[in-house]
């Protein structure tokens, strides 16, 4: 098995914005100073749109067939039609990934209700929507962050319909920048008392062997690899309670760990200024992340 937390890899360079990098923009494919969005795009004046992220491994998309059915679920939601369909985007997505040199980082996508002169209401049914895409590189397999991270706590401020991958982001955006002003990687967002979830990230607690998460409600985004790791969990017969906890639960947890599309599995050693565990990536974590890692190597392998 792959130790997560060795061997780590000197990071990719990023992808400097205005760069020659190829996006996707409704249809073609275009250099990155080419790409431009109409400001009287609806994403721009109202942030109505949605937003999917899918992770590039060994070159191949993974797990991006799971992202579009969330896609079609969010667009749904906002009554957006119109858009292409999940294969024409699975296309589009993995062009991009090859087009862009990409062996491991992530694919983003974007789809808005369109241009149209700024009014609250929807426009006219027949606006096109606004579709864009692009690549960037990012340590995938081995991730610096991978031996633990430290998440703050925030409180959770945000609209009643979080289930929707919706791209109006600020409160997220607050969020995380109060993590990174307390020198913590991710937000750990709360309401109640009771832990919703992280920035852009699911959290996990365990306790007595036991892995708890939140139930999927309108109240978090359903992650896709939270659905991932649910399965991997029943593989590795660890226990899983899908029941809300308290920030308390959380800062005494045995383990704490998130996961996202862009971070697979992270291991928590810090809460604010609490030590998780005994501040090292627990036994239940460090399994989930090294079957996740298999798992991705398993799914792209074999170009």
């Amino acid at each position: 098995m792959t130790d997560p937390a060795s061997s780590i890899a000197p990071p990719v360079p990023p992808v400097a914005p205005g760069g020659t990098r190829e996006c996707w923009v409704n249809g073609a494919f275009l250099r990155e100073r080419d790409a431009h969005i109409n400001i009287f795009d609806r994403g721009l004046l109202f942030a109505d749109g949605v937003y999917e992220v899918a992770a590039v491994f060994n070159g191949r998309l993974l797990d991006a067939d799971l992202h579009l059915v969330r896609l079609e679920r969010s667009l749904g939601a906002l009554h957006i039609g119109g858009t292409q369909s999940a294969e024409e985007w699975g296309a589009v997505m993995q062009s991009l990934a090859e087009r862009n040199a990409i062996e491991e980082g992530l694919v983003y996508l974007q789809v808005t209700r369109g241009v149209a002169e700024r009014d609250f209401p929807f426009p006219s049914a027949t606006t096109p929507p606004t579709q864009f895409a692009y690549a960037r590189p990012k340590p995938m397999r081995y991730d610096p962050n991978a031996a633990g991270i430290a998440l703050q706590s925030v409180p959770d401020i945000r609209w009643a319909r979080r289930d929707i991958k919706s791209i109006a982001l600020l409160a997220q955006v607050l969020a995380k920048q109060e993590a990174r002003a307390a020198g913590a990687y991710e937000a750990l967002m709360h309401e109640d008392g009771e832990v919703t979830e992280g920035g852009s990230s699911t959290i996990w607690i365990v306790k007595n062997g036991t892995i708890r998460t939140r139930p999927l409600s309108h109240k978090i985004l359903a992650g896709i690899t939270r659905d991932v790791i649910l399965t991997l969990a029943e593989t590795l017969r660890i226990p899983v309670s899908e029941r809300a906890f308290t920030l308390v639960d959380a800062l005494t947890a045995d383990e704490c760990f998130m996961t996202s599309a862009t971070s697979f599995v992270l291991p928590v050693t810090r809460i604010d200024e609490r030590t998780i565990g005994d501040g090292t990536p627990g036994p239940c974590t460090t399994a989930l992340r090294n079957a996740y890692l298999e798992r991705a190597e398993r799914l792209t392998a074999g170009r």
